[in-house]
């Protein structure tokens, strides 16, 4: 038996169109155009070819969007000053903060300096708690990714076993919250816990992200389970030549696709997701801001 793939690319272009096909009437029927700003402090060049990519999909769904590329030393004073800037402009829905910073900026200070209602990373102390207590929340985009698929795939996630392998706030908390929400057993694994084999073993559902490559081996996967596998890990790939890198997940995919009856691919699973949620979580909170009915199937 041989898994089936979750196409996280194919997935994540039909997130887009409908995000598009709900810009669409917000612009002709309300006069409004959901935008977003990104701010990216330094030159880190991972985050501004992922900067440039957000840019390029804001604009392909017709949003407006507004870049911000400061230098890094840029004070943390500076930085705080734009956000009041972005939260007080009502031409902008969604505000995220391209992280990491440099070390003399807070993160925590400057993530909680959004206004909540515009935190489309859902990030802020403020979503954190909304979401753990199961009230309208914006959720993280790459968490609210892994469930719109596992939803796809599975349909109804009520009394499913949910394993996730790793205790991040930014996948593995908010993942175990949404999967709490949908009516599944959760449980929180990391590398602390006792008899970890045993525990993935025992799951329907396995999300891995716990940035560790191919540290789940096909023989921890239940047969016929659905894994989820967030981890974008690089490894040396001498087989490409001297120096070359190839992309790899969490989880050991050659052996865990002949076992899983669903698994996301590492590249071209998770990934593409992150991006279009953030995307959905842009209209959804235009549609709030304006008391308009939010986007069906884009949201937890």
């Amino acid at each position: 038996m041989t898994a089936t793939l979750i196409d996280g690319k194919a997935f994540a272009a039909g997130i887009r169109e409908k995000v598009a096909a709900h810009v669409a009437p917000l612009k002709s029927d309300h006069g409004l155009t959901p935008g977003l700003a990104v701010v990216l402090v330094g030159e880190d060049p991972a985050s501004q070819v992922y900067v440039r990519n957000k840019g390029e999909q804001t604009r392909e769904a017709g949003m407006a969007s507004f870049e911000h590329r400061l230098s890094a030393d840029t004070s943390e004073a500076d930085l705080l000053a734009l956000i009041d800037r972005l939260n007080a402009d009502p031409s902008v829905h969604g505000i995220l903060v391209q992280l990491p910073l440099p070390d003399h900026i807070g993160e925590a200070k400057v993530i909680n300096a959004i206004d909540p209602a515009k935190d489309v990373d859902g990030f802020h102390i403020s979503n954190v708690g909304l979401l753990a207590t199961g009230q309208k929340s914006m959720v993280p985009c790459t968490p609210l990714g892994c469930l719109l698929m596992l939803r796809d795939a599975l349909g109804s996630l009520s009394g499913l076993n949910a394993v996730v392998v790793g205790r991040s706030n930014i996948v593995g908390k908010p993942m175990a919250q949404l999967l709490l929400a949908d009516s599944c057993t959760v449980t929180i694994a990391h590398s602390r816990t006792r008899d970890l084999l045993e525990v993935c073993r025992g799951a329907d559902i396995l999300v891995a992200a716990v940035g560790r490559p191919q540290m789940i081996p096909g023989d921890w996967v239940k047969p016929g389970a659905t894994v989820i596998d967030v981890g974008i890990n690089r490894v040396p790939a001498p087989e490409k030549g001297e120096g070359k890198t190839r992309l790899v997940g969490d989880v050991d995919f050659a052996s865990a696709v002949e076992v899983a009856g669903a698994i996301t691919p590492v590249p071209g699973g998770v990934g593409p997701m992150t991006i279009a949620c953030l995307l959905a979580n842009t209209v959804t909170a235009c549609c709030r801001a304006n008391g308009l009915p939010e986007p069906e199937g884009l949201t937890a």
